[in-house]
């Protein structure tokens, strides 16, 4: 039996309408839920808690942070029962409400950066807590400091000998490698293909504990991650591939251009001209426009770690891939969304059109299919299984 026309309008779950920002963090949140980052009873209970203080970032992160905490007591005291796997539960759970809530407070307080220091915690503790996928947590040496990942390692894979492939998945703009991992990781691990998820500078850990903001540069800390992959016994240096996320269309692409080792590329959404974009949104806020932003603007500031829109359209100069991606090589996949509120189709078209690699691709979901709104936040699992099943023949293929 046929299924009925799609209706008009929305499709996404847009839990608080008119406030796109909010709406897209509930999602991310959700998202999570089939690796175990969410349940939707919990999130909806926030959700209820919140309906009255729409557009308050501070009552935000409290009830994210408040929810994270009950849901990581409850995981500690599991894990003192010997209760190993239902802990774990509780504790990814915690970790992910934790960063999710955290996102929008600007300036940072110390309040927030405990919490989100408890998420990274909660999760550490739930990785130990758990044998599949195996997660281990590593420190990358990176220009005179290191930046902190999670190598989440692949399934034994039958018949398979000797080192296996990896993918390093870099941050977006406003997201961490913990939330990263709820973005379908294992499985990723369950094809057999490996993973680090890094917090590169201006991302996660790197810009909220050790002062390291933003860059352009991106082959600098993806090289820096290549080095320290390659010399691990397990995995194959001729299978390392690069993959990132939202403004990680920008990063991936740029380090897989600039640094030739990579055996592949994924952007998970465009990302051609970030200097112009931002001029563009700041220009459009100052006419008291709305804007469909996942985060306060000000969040550009604290990442560049400067004070004026004018410094940070300065550093914003280096953010563009004209001139870059014709350089690229190896195989490549642009994965967009048809209503992407954020990224607009054209840029996904010039970077395409640009990219020098000889096997590139551009995946687009409508809205008929799904997971058309930006990063594929509404069916994350649809936009991962696409890249995953990718990544997995394009690294066998080098093997």
């Amino acid at each position: 039996m046929p299924a009925s026309p799609l209706p008009d309008g929305e499709l996404a779950f847009t839990y608080f309408p008119g406030n796109y920002r909010w709406s897209h963090g509930v999602l991310i949140a959700l998202g999570g839920a089939p690796w175990g980052g969410a349940e939707i009873d919990e999130v909806h209970r926030i959700g209820l808690r919140l309906k009255d203080r729409d557009g308050d970032d501070i009552a935000w992160f409290d009830e994210w942070a408040g929810e994270a905490a009950r849901i990581e007591t409850i995981g500690h005291a599991e894990a003192a029962k010997g209760h190993a796997l239902t802990a774990a539960a509780y504790l990814f759970r915690a970790a992910h409400y934790y960063h999710v809530g955290e996102r929008f407070t600007q300036p940072k307080t110390a309040e927030s950066q405990a919490a989100y220091m408890r998420g990274v915690q909660a999760f550490k503790t739930a990785a130990g807590l758990i044998t599949r996928p195996r997660i281990e947590h590593v420190e990358v040496p990176y220009e005179g400091t290191s930046l902190p990942g999670i190598i989440v390692h692949a399934d034994p894979v039958a018949g398979r000998t000797g080192p296996g492939p990896v993918m390093l998945f870099l941050d977006g703009f406003d997201v961490t490698k913990e939330i990263q991992y709820f973005r379908g990781i294992p499985d990723l691990a369950a094809r057999g293909v490996s993973c680090l998820i890094l917090d590169g500078p201006g991302n996660g850990e790197a810009i909220r504990f050790r002062n390291l903001p933003l860059h352009h540069e991106t082959e600098r800390h993806a090289g820096a991650a290549y080095d320290y992959l390659a010399a691990r016994r397990e995995f194959d240096p001729q299978r390392i591939g690069i993959m990132a996320l939202s403004l990680g269309g920008y990063y991936a692409p740029r380090a897989a251009s600039m640094d030739g080792r990579f055996a592949c590329c994924i952007s998970w959404g465009p990302e051609w001209d970030y200097h112009t974009k931002w001029q563009q949104r700041l220009a459009r806020i100052e006419r008291g426009e709305i804007l469909s932003l996942s985060v306060p603007w000000q969040h550009l500031l604290w990442v560049f770690d400067v004070q004026t829109k004018e410094q940070a359209f300065k550093k914003l100069e280096g953010f563009k891939l004209d001139g870059v991606i014709q350089k690229m090589r190896c195989p490549y996949l642009l994965v967009h969304g048809e209503g992407d509120q954020q990224a607009p189709f054209e840029h996904a078209q010039k970077m395409l059109a640009a990219a020098g690699s000889q096997r590139k691709e551009l995946k687009v979901f409508t809205r008929a299919e799904g997971g058309y709104h930006h990063c594929q936040v509404d069916n994350i699992s649809i936009g991962s299984a696409y890249m995953w099943d990718w990544a997995a023949e394009v690294l066998e293929a080098q093997r």
